[in-house]
């Protein structure tokens, strides 16, 4: 199936941030009390917005994060980004692939859209998106596993969400996809496929997603 519109997560599938996010995001709420070992960060957060970690804590632990926490982790994030930070291989080339063949494609993310613009900028992606491309949960409200933010980015961008493919590496992207009532594709660079159930497919390498799709 030829679609008429592409939407790519962010962190992971763009740009390598993953690793950087969660390594950073657990030892924050560690060092506030909250003993969190990277793995728990990437099986309990990743993917989420930010709304949805001072949820779980709070859920959890009966406790509030302080009212700075989304300030001091965003500055640490975009401090190691500007140091670490790298695209995810193949993915400028696949954007462009997509700009020659006259596909519209999109991000739509949880995170900020300063995170998202910080991101791109410091991987070398910032040329392939403009404001118009660039969907953020801070947009709607609700993140992932919700669909308001796919849903939001096929009407700005004027396709159906049935004409419309994700590009997700989380299980709550995967299930945000389908609540939208559309294809996903999950990426398993760093989550295993038995992780992201209900994805129409999965790909290991970037680079495969235009044969995936049918160019």
């Amino acid at each position: 199936m030829r679609y008429d519109l592409v939407i790519f997560d962010n962190d992971g599938v763009l740009v390598d941030s993953e690793p950087i996010s969660n390594r950073l995001l657990a030892g924050y709420l560690t060092e506030l009390g909250h003993p969190t070992t990277y793995e728990e960060s990437v099986r309990d957060y990743m993917g989420s917005a930010m709304h949805r970690i001072h949820e779980l804590i709070e859920e959890r632990t009966g406790q509030r994060l302080p009212a700075e926490f989304d300030d001091t982790f965003h500055a640490r994030v975009f401090a190691a980004f500007e140091k670490e930070l790298r695209a995810v291989a193949g993915a400028a080339e696949v954007l462009g692939r997509l700009a020659r063949e006259e596909i519209p494609y999109c991000v739509a993310s949880s995170g900020s859209h300063e995170r998202i613009r910080v991101g791109h900028r410091t991987a070398g992606l910032d040329s392939w998106f403009r404001d118009e491309n660039i969907f953020s949960a801070e947009d709607v409200g609700r993140g992932k596993p919700e669909p308001d933010l796919f849903l939001h980015a096929a009407a700005r961008m004027g396709v159906a969400p049935e004409r419309c493919v994700v590009v997700e590496d989380s299980g709550l992207g995967v299930r945000a996809a389908l609540a939208a009532g559309m294809d996903v594709y999950g990426f398993t660079a760093m989550t295993p496929a038995e992780k992201l159930p209900g994805a129409r497919g999965y790909l290991r390498r970037m680079a495969e997603l235009p044969a995936t799709l049918g160019l």
